[in-house]
């Protein structure tokens, strides 16, 4: 009988329960110190260390696999640098390149929309520049590949950094009822 989680991610922690490194044990923040996940347990995809958001555990590599291979939508909020234009928005969703392991690689076109407002995520424990240094609206990335901190490379190649990313939603779970660091077991992920 496998187990089954959805957590909401908080920045600063690495998407994993421990590491061997010795040197990271003591300077980082591991997913153990938010819950006593069952022995076998394993993050299904990755949030990199400054990423927030929808994170899904399982004892079930099966299914760990499936997910991270079958094309489920991941969709994320991302705050970028600069009032984001439209021809911007479009070169999204069509696929940029951006590099993967120092090679060329060409996104899958994907949905971007902008985000009217702010979509209302708690403070982070790590504050974001303020609106003194300029605009720093919301966009909303909806991919279904999963490189190697590929919306953070997506947005710059379109010349907008990304200040903030939250994960909100992976196929049909969402973030929402969610607080940071929250932890719930689930009886299916999809």
């Amino acid at each position: 009988m496998h187990r089954h989680f959805k957590l909401f991610k908080p920045y600063g922690y690495l998407s994993q329960l421990i590491s061997n490194d010795t040197r990271q044990v003591r300077k980082k923040k591991f997913l153990k110190e938010l819950y006593n996940f069952p022995e076998g347990t394993m993050a299904v995809g990755r949030l990199d260390e400054h990423s927030e958001g929808l994170l899904f555990m399982t004892t079930d590599g099966k299914l760990s696999h499936t997910i991270n291979t079958s094309g489920v939508e991941k969709e994320y909020y991302a705050q970028v640098d600069g009032a984001i234009t439209d021809e911007a928005i479009l070169a999204l969703t069509q696929g940029v390149e951006i590099s993967v392991e120092g090679k060329k690689y060409i996104t899958k076109p994907c949905k971007a929309r902008r985000i009217d407002g702010d979509p209302g995520f708690p403070e982070r424990s790590k504050k974001i520049r303020d609106l003194r240094h300029g605009p720093a609206p919301w966009i909303s990335i909806t991919i279904t590949e999963g490189k190697f901190r590929q919306v953070r490379k997506m947005t710059s190649a379109v010349g907008f950094a990304t200040l903030r990313l939250v994960r909100i939603r992976i196929g049909s779970q969402t973030l929402m009822g969610l607080e940071p660091s929250q932890v719930i077991e689930v009886k299916e992920l999809l």
